[in-house]
């Protein structure tokens, strides 16, 4: 799941530095807890991906989603109040996602704990194929 979040970051970075830029708006590492909130949500969608991608739930998927939010945010009043830099949130908010998704992982325990060609197989949808009733037989007078 770490290597898709890190994947999310890298390939959808620069799509957000062009749509900043094609709009004139200020450079995104211009301002900490915009480039934070960016990052977290390019995490998530690789995340998520890859999190689906291995048959988990959408509900399991929206439950973790905020595990990659809630570190950062928690951490701007104390870079708004000078207790720590940028630099420090930046990595203290990376640092406190492990141990928030594995807070979530406690919560659907199931869900994590099998292997994930399990929650592919209860996704599946088998569909019968409709079999309609052979006509009756005509018969030849006789």
């Amino acid at each position: 799941m770490c290597i898709a979040m890190f994947v999310g970051m890298i390939a959808l970075g620069p799509l957000w530095t062009v749509t900043f830029s094609a709009l004139g708006l200020p450079r995104l590492h211009d301002n900490a807890e915009l480039h934070a909130l960016v990052m977290a949500t390019n995490m998530t969608i690789g995340m998520s991906a890859w999190m689906r991608f291995r048959g988990c739930s959408w509900p399991a998927i929206a439950e973790m989603a905020p595990a990659m939010y809630v570190p950062f945010v928690a951490l701007f009043p104390f870079m708004w109040a000078d207790v720590i830099t940028r630099g420090t949130m930046f990595t203290l908010g990376h640092v406190l996602m492990l141990p928030a998704m594995w807070l979530v992982m406690l919560r659907r325990k199931d869900e994590y704990m099998h292997s994930h060609k399990h929650h592919k197989q209860q996704r599946r949808v088998t569909v019968e194929p409709s079999v309609a009733p052979e006509p009756a037989a005509r018969q030849e007078p006789a």
